[in-house]
């Protein structure tokens, strides 16, 4: 098969979680351990980051990744879903794994998927370790699917385990209270690895010290505070205080986005421990990694302005934290008028986030074209329940078109909702 007719296989023959919904999601290991026992488990040959969280923890592996890289590691950086290229899962310091690569995995463990039946994610899991190992990376920063207990990364034993927080989003996979998603996200902590948790609330924390009762556990924001912060063309400049030596230390990030303070706090805490075993991290590598991001690792989506007079911006906010970050970003933003691109999919909870939109932006209502995504009609009507007002439209990129030709040249263009909508935005057509 060529590259196109292996990824088109991966995509069809395989139950796809961004296509499918629940029904791609396998709820144990069995097919992760069978698949890499296949191949020789290669993620016993290399060392690794585990990141899980509701929110964050995709913009969390990007800065740690940039940060070891620039430290000098040849790091590896497994994340999903991807916005345009499928190979943008599977990274080392930034490059995407060949083409010739996927190929061959695929052939190599087409017998594994006759016999198994395994999901794209399961797959795609494999073959990043397998890259990783081939490669020989000294580390990898392997971010979560979905939930982390029977995610198929969590058969991993890593140098330190990351979670960025708990908020509520895949409810109908991962339970209906704060308490159970974190059960499930918690189920990445192992036995005497450190895991650093980014943010905690009341129902949180005792779940999280339970599940690291034999393992050492930091707060994040026990240790670390935001005293300031200023956008520096578009950029974002972050005064960070360390409590208990009351230091301030300020971080230039090229991730214009506010929420990632919160990130910024976790990452560092992270690179702390990392340090104390023994990794060679210094504060100029941070430095300079956080300066460069979207440069060294190719993260795209959060708060990304594709076009000027008027701005555009991506943002691949989804859930109700995630609009709300959104939400307090423009509250910061300067614009005449906002227009607001939206879709989402069926499975999310839908009415959560309609309520947290502003009323008076103008609104187009789309679809990204997978069988997952809600109709663009009939998101369009519900919103309309909750005062938001707009047309509808088949295809994102006509969305744009239309808000385009209604903005002024100080207006503010908001693409959001959906990490596959933002994923489907030709920004070729629209950069400036």
């Amino acid at each position: 098969m060529t590259y196109q007719e292996t990824v088109e296989y991966l995509f069809n023959k395989l139950p796809m979680f961004s296509r499918l919904g629940a029904a791609a999601y396998k709820k144990d290991l069995t097919n992760t351990i069978l698949l890499c026992e296949a191949i020789g488990n290669p993620h016993k040959k290399f060392r690794t980051i585990h990141v899980a969280g509701t929110n964050g923890k995709g913009s969390t592996s990007h800065m740690l990744a940039a940060i070891l890289q620039t430290a000098g590691y040849k790091t590896g950086l497994y994340t999903s879903p991807h916005l345009h290229d499928f190979r943008e899962r599977i990274k080392i310091n930034g490059a995407l794994c060949t083409e010739d690569f996927v190929v061959n995995f695929t052939q190599k463990i087409q017998p594994q998927i006759e016999l198994l039946e395994p999901s794209f994610f399961e797959i795609t899991v494999a073959m990043a370790f397998d890259y990783f190992a081939q490669q020989e990376v000294d580390i990898a920063v392997i971010e979560v699917g979905l939930g982390g207990r029977l995610d198929s990364t969590n058969i991993i034993n890593p140098e330190i385990s990351v979670i960025t927080n708990i908020g509520w989003d895949h409810m109908n996979l991962l339970g209906n209270s704060l308490e159970a998603i974190a059960g499930e996200k918690a189920g990445i902590i192992k036995t005497h690895i450190p895991v650093i948790i980014g943010e905690f609330i009341a129902e949180t924390k005792p779940v999280f010290d339970a599940a690291a009762i034999n393992s050492p556990i930091i707060y994040a924001q026990e240790k670390r505070y935001v005293s300031d912060w200023v956008n520096e063309d578009n950029h974002l400049r972050i005064t960070v205080v360390e409590k208990e030596k009351n230091e301030y230390e300020s971080y230039l990030l090229d991730l214009p986005g506010l929420y990632q303070a919160k990130n910024l706090i976790t990452v560092l805490e992270a690179c702390s421990e990392l340090i104390r075993l023994g990794w060679n991290i210094t504060a100029s590598h941070t430095h300079k990694a956080l300066q460069s991001v979207k440069h060294l690792t190719g993260l795209h989506g959060r708060w990304e302005i594709i076009h000027h007079q008027p701005t555009v911006v991506m943002d691949v906010g989804h859930n109700a934290d995630g609009i709300r970050a959104i939400n307090q970003q423009l509250e910061l933003s300067n614009y005449r008028h906002l227009h607001i691109v939206i879709g989402m999919v069926k499975d999310k909870d839908i009415t959560a986030v309609l309520q947290l939109l502003p009323t008076h932006a103008s609104y187009y209502f789309t679809k990204a074209q997978i069988p997952r995504a809600m109709d663009e009609i009939a998101l369009q009507e519900a919103a309309f329940a909750y005062g938001l007002k707009g047309q509808s439209f088949i295809e994102v990129n006509d969305a744009i078109k239309e808000a385009l030709f209604h903005a002024a040249p100080n207006d503010l263009i908001l693409i959001c909702g959906s990490v596959f909508l933002v994923g489907e935005v030709n920004t070729k057509l629209w950069s400036n």
